[in-house]
């Protein structure tokens, strides 16, 4: 219920309660008997107006009563007081307070229950006329009370959640007994004019006064025997209050301890919790922990993985550059040699000198001319230059008329590396072309026998061809 749920927490100090001013309450309700045939409800409103206010009327012509509410309860007990016995069309009515329909009677309550407790536990049924606490003469509770309802609804759902279940209004496992109250509220008491004197019981227990009668009469002896069953019903009634105090004190110690079992019980549950829940915790931790450290091991090996390829690249790209800058070193180096090489042809088909000398920008001097010997056999020039330098060149010395014509002397040999040996002298009588003998050494570059002779023989890593037709030199490009 969520009106029940709002009054949870402490309910100490509350305000006063203000219920004078509710009208037409259960409380003013009245009953009316021995009407006649011909009242109606607008009779019986006339017969009531001199008295106050008249709310809701139930008639059964049938059984001749009605019920009505005044405005107040001060009405109510005025009109009783002056309508009850009076004749009405030749009847004398009965006027009586009439039970309240909604009310409903509370015991088992704690001695520190109050009107405004009761009240305000009780209202999440419905809207209340009336709660009280009885009390003895020394204001002390007796642990019952009523509550009186608007509405009957009300009192007949309060009383059927509260049996079905367990309801407490304080803090002690008390809980309310509920039932319905039909009792009525009458100060007047049983008057002589209500009693039936036409009753034969009526007129003989009136033949007889007040009165003591003589000890040892008939009487007497049974008189006792009344008041010995009283006083043993009175003593019972004591013995079994005394049993009921005593069941009662044994239940409370029972509820205090098992309150203090189960709060400690409660508290143990709690910490466990809180145990269980810092060990998931740490245990959340230390995993998160872990997987921080796994990532960054991950981390660190891919750093390092990254740094070995970076570093592999800028090796790789370092023997790159270092194979482009020779390579770009020997292309320049034969693109001189080619481009000196292309000179020296042009030269000598512009002076048409054959059998020139050689002399690469890195070797020495071309060979010089060449000598008879004792035969008349003219040797080639002295070596060529170092490593990459042109050997040089056969001598270009003419046998005399006296001598027979012999060819010259071979070209000196160049040493190994790129270089060029040197070609063959010229032979007397014919055209002066290059002899038979090339250099063996470096370029191994060899001129032709007669304009056609075969040049001398590879041994480097290039090749050089001789003549072609027109006795110029002829080479393969790189």
């Amino acid at each position: 219920m969520e009106r029940l749920q709002t009054m949870q927490g402490p309910t100490t100090d509350l305000p006063a309660l203000d219920l004078t001013g509710v009208k037409f309450s259960g409380r003013s309700r009245l009953y009316i008997g021995n009407l006649s045939n011909d009242v109606t409800e607008d009779t019986l409103k006339e017969m009531m107006a001199p008295f106050g206010e008249v709310g809701e009327i139930f008639l059964n012509r049938e059984k001749k009563f009605a019920f009505l509410r005044m405005g107040t309860r001060y009405e109510a007990e005025k009109a009783k007081r002056d309508l009850d016995g009076q004749v009405k069309n030749g009847q004398a009515i009965k006027v009586r307070f009439a039970p309240h329909q909604a009310a409903i009677k509370v015991q088992n309550l704690s001695p520190w229950v109050s009107n405004e407790l009761l009240h305000k536990a009780f209202s999440v049924y419905g809207d209340i006329e009336r709660a009280m606490v009885f009390v003895d003469d020394r204001g002390r509770s007796k642990g019952e009370g009523v509550v009186e309802f608007v509405r009957k609804p009300s009192a007949l759902e309060a009383t059927k959640r509260c049996n079905e279940g367990c309801f407490f209004l304080t803090a002690s496992i008390r809980p309310v007994i509920v039932e319905l109250d039909e009792a009525t509220e009458d100060d007047d008491g049983l008057q002589e004019k209500t009693l039936m004197k036409r009753n034969q019981d009526y007129q003989f227990e009136r033949e007889t006064g007040p009165r003591f009668a003589e000890p040892g009469s008939f009487e007497f002896e049974y008189g006792s025997k009344w008041k010995g069953l009283y006083e043993m019903k009175k003593q019972k009634l004591q013995a079994l209050e005394r049993e009921m105090k005593l069941e009662e004190d044994k239940l409370i110690a029972q509820m205090e301890f098992a309150r203090y079992e189960h709060e400690t019980e409660n508290l143990r549950a709690k910490l466990r919790e809180r145990e269980a829940s810092r060990e998931q915790q740490k245990a959340q931790w230390e995993a998160r922990e872990r997987e921080m450290q796994d990532m960054l091991k991950l981390e660190q090996e891919r750093r390092s993985r990254e740094e070995e390829a970076m570093s592999s690249r800028m090796q790789q790209q370092d023997a790159n550059i270092r194979q482009r800058q020779q390579e770009n070193s020997l292309f320049m180096q034969a693109q001189e040699l080619n481009n000196m090489l292309d000179r020296q042809e042009a030269d000598m088909q512009r002076n048409n000198r054959p059998g020139p000398t050689f002399g690469g920008p890195f070797g020495g001097p071309s060979g010089g001319p060449g000598q008879f010997n004792s035969r008349g056999i003219s040797s080639g020039g002295p070596i060529g230059g170092g490593s990459g330098g042109g050997g040089g060149g056969g001598g270009n010395f003419r046998g005399n008329n006296d001598k027979p014509p012999m060819n010259s002397g071979p070209g000196g040999p160049g040493f190994s590396g790129p270089g060029f040996g040197g070609p063959g002298g010229p032979m007397p009588n014919f055209n002066d072309g290059p002899g038979p003998f090339g250099g063996n050494m470096g370029g191994n570059f060899g001129g032709p026998m007669f304009n056609n002779g075969p040049g001398g023989r590879q041994l480097g890593p290039r090749r050089w061809e001789g003549n072609d037709d027109n006795g110029a030199m002829k080479r393969r490009r790189f």
